[in-house]
Formats: structure tokens, C-alpha cells, sequence
């Protein structure tokens, strides 16, 4: 028996923080659907299990709801069984009967309640149903009293949090990490954790197959399952499915040749311009240090998908050399002794000590300038 579990897929979710390329991300969510069924294909998976949050809301729009059922229409001979997740639990009149009365494709399975299934003649599948956002009880716990017939492979599909795990999950809908041992189950496929994540030798959570955010899982995940038969391990493998990867770097920094080390570590990272880089400067520079990081960054800007710099631990201190540059004995240069005086003020607020520091670095860089311009 040979599987793939994802979960997580989130179709619809916003990314406004990237402007007009917003869309393109949003995109990327439809386009992992692809690869997963490309992947199934590739290595013979009759079965792809969606363990919850296929679509980021219970209210998505028309066309997004229809959307990830014509991605997954397009792999005919792969069966996709879709679970609902905290973000879309199954509610009267809510997102699952709107796919159901929009004529889901007749690969695609939507399991709406909690009762065994048959997966071919090998395997039965047994899914936990989320009815709301939140459940107070262990909707895992009916699989211990499921029947299935001799020589079946058992399955757990469910979504939510393993009890005893700390973890950044976002439902809070308990399930036993035991469960695979109390019900018989050669795998219990989990979702809701962003990480791909095993938490037993048969029990996994398959992370995200398009990341959402920084922090967590770096690049989009899927899981290639295979069991062998009935009390057989286990076999998975992970494989890459996303296009995006979410990286974050924290870098301390204190002279020129540190940055320029810096922008060569970071221009090598593996598919720039699919990077969300999220990068965290610390340490202290020289004003002209400071203004040379600012064109590097500028330049990593434009190599990457998006940058986003954290330069709040980074501190400006000039030199000697800095402030002769800044119109020496003249209007610019008492301003720029100012500013210098209040940064350095430890009886000041931080918050003042800053602005004062970047006024400083400001001033810097429109004397540097208008030397050129000169």
C-alpha cells in the first residue's frame, strides 16, 4: 500500500503584506496541488490524504472554492480523500456541502463523517471529522472501537494536536500520539502542524506543502508513505513539492568586509528569487558601513522574492572620518555632532537613542551624495 499525505494546503490564504505579488504566492498553493499529484503518479500512489485545511476559511469564494478540485480532476487515476481542519470544519450549509452541491470531481473524496472506508482491497481508512473549529474531545478516539476486515491495512487520517507536544500548531483539537497503537494503525496521517514533523514510526504530520510563513517549515513538504501490509513498518519519505522557500537568517555584523561576506553567503542561497528572506541584523557599524549595507540590500532585494530586514539590533556609531564627511565646520555638521550626542545618551529612552541614529545615518548618506553629485 503506497500513499501520499499532505495536509495544510490552505487554499485561499492572504498574503497582503507582498503587495501585487500577492497573487503569485496565492498561486503557488494551486500549483503545489499539482506537483503532489505529479508525485503520486511519479511513484505509483493510488492515494493522496489531505489531513484538514484544505481551504484557509469556511467562507472561501466561488471560484476559489472550485479552484483545488479542478487541480486535483486533472489526475484522474490518483484518489484524493480530503478531511475537514480548523479552518474549514464541516458546518450545516458550510464550505463542504457548498463543494459537494458544486459537483466535486468523481476522484476527489470528501470524508464528512466518522466511518471506515474502503482504499481499494488493501487498506481502509478511518477520518477523524473537525464540526467546528475547536473540540474539546479526542475525535481520533473512534477509531479504537472501528471495525475493518481481516488483512486490511489500517489508516488514521486526522487533524489537530498531539497531546503533550508543545508545538506552533493552531487547532486545539487533542489527539493521543498513542492512537496508532490503540486502534491498530499502520499510519496515522496528521495536520495542522506547519513542520513536517514524525512524532512515531507511524505516526507523522506531513507539514505544509506551501509555506506561509517565517519561522516555520523552510520549504513545501509532502510524505510518500508505503506499508508493506498489516503489522508492516512504516516506509517515509519526504519530497519537496513547493516552488517558495522561507528563509530566515539572524547575521551579526561589524565591518565592511562582514558585509560583503554577508551578501556572498546570502546571494548563494539555493532559488533566490523564489526566497522569502527574512533576515536579522545585529551589531555595530560605522556610518559608512551603514550606507554600504543599504546598497547591498538593495541589491538583495531585487535578487530575492520578497526581503524583509530587521535592522533594529544594528547600531550606527560614526568614526572621526564619518563626521568630516558630513560639511565640515558648517550647519550639517553641528545638526550631525547633535544627533551623535543624543544616540549616545544612555539617560535618553531607547527609542530616541534610535531616531536619533538613524537621523544620524540619514544625514550621512545625503552628504555622501551630494559628494558625488559634486
Amino acid at each position: 500500500m503506497r500513499f501520499i499525505h499532505t495536509a495544510d494546503w490552505q487554499i485561499g490564504k492572504p498574503f497582503r503584506q507582498f503587495g501585487d505579488r500577492e497573487a503569485v504566492l496565492k498561486r503557488a498553493r494551486l500549483d503545489a496541488i499539482e506537483a503532489i499529484g505529479r508525485l503520486a503518479m511519479a511513484e505509483g500512489a493510488a492515494h493522496v490524504l489531505v489531513a484538514g485545511d484544505v481551504y484557509d476559511s469556511e467562507t472561501p469564494a466561488p471560484q476559489t472554492l472550485r479552484e483545488p478540485l479542478e487541480r486535483m480532476r486533472a489526475f484522474p487515476t490518483v484518489a484524493w480523500h480530503l478531511i475537514p481542519g480548523n479552518h474549514d470544519p464541516h458546518r450545516p450549509k458550510g464550505v463542504w456541502d457548498r463543494v459537494a452541491a458544486a459537483g466535486a470531481p468523481d476522484n476527489v473524496h470528501l470524508h464528512l463523517a466518522p466511518e471506515p472506508v474502503a482504499l481499494g482491497d488493501a487498506a481502509v481508512l478511518l477520518p477523524a471529522v473537525l464540526t467546528r473549529k475547536a473540540e474539546g474531545g479526542d475525535l481520533s478516539a473512534w477509531m479504537d472501537r472501528a471495525e475493518s476486515a481481516p488483512g486490511l491495512v489500517r489508516i488514521g487520517l486526522a487533524h489537530g494536536s498531539v497531546v503533550g507536544f508543545d508545538g506552533d500548531g493552531e487547532a486545539s483539537n487533542p489527539i493521543d500520539p498513542r492512537r496508532p497503537e490503540t486502534a491498530g494503525l499502520s499510519y496515522l496521517a496528521l495536520g495542522d502542524w506547519h513542520r513536517t514533523l514524525r512524532i512515531g514510526p507511524a505516526c507523522w504530520y506531513a507539514g505544509t506543502p506551501e509555506p506561509d510563513r517565517a519561522g516555520s517549515q523552510e520549504v513545501g513538504r509532502a510524505l510518500l508513505v508505503e506499508v508493506a501490509g498489516p503489522g508492516a513498518p512504516a516506509v517515509v519519505e519526504e519530497r519537496t513539492v513547493g516552488s517558495f522557500r522561507w528563509t530566515t537568517r539572524e547575521e551579526r555584523v561589524g565591518d565592511d568586509g562582514d558585509l560583503a561576506d554577508l551578501e556572498a553567503r546570502l546571494r548563494a542561497l539555493p532559488s533566490l528569487s523564489a526566497t522569502v528572506l527574512r533576515l536579522r541584523l545585529a551589531g555595530t557599524l560605522a556610518l559608512s558601513g551603514r550606507a554600504e549595507l543599504d546598497r547591498r540590500l538593495a541589491g538583495l532585494a531585487a535578487a530575492v522574492f520578497h526581503l524583509d530586514a530587521d535592522l533594529s539590533a544594528l547600531s550606527a556609531r560614526p568614526t572621526a572620518a564619518d563626521l568630516e564627511a558630513i560639511d565640515f565646520g558648517g550647519v550639517l555638521r553641528q545638526a550631525a555632532d547633535r544627533l551623535r550626542g543624543l544616540a549616545e545618551d544612555d539617560g535618553r529612552p531607547a527609542d530616541q537613542r534610535r531616531r536619533a541614529e538613524n537621523a544620524l545615518v540619514e544625514l550621512y548618506l545625503m552628504a555622501a551624495d551630494g559628494e558625488r553629485g559634486a
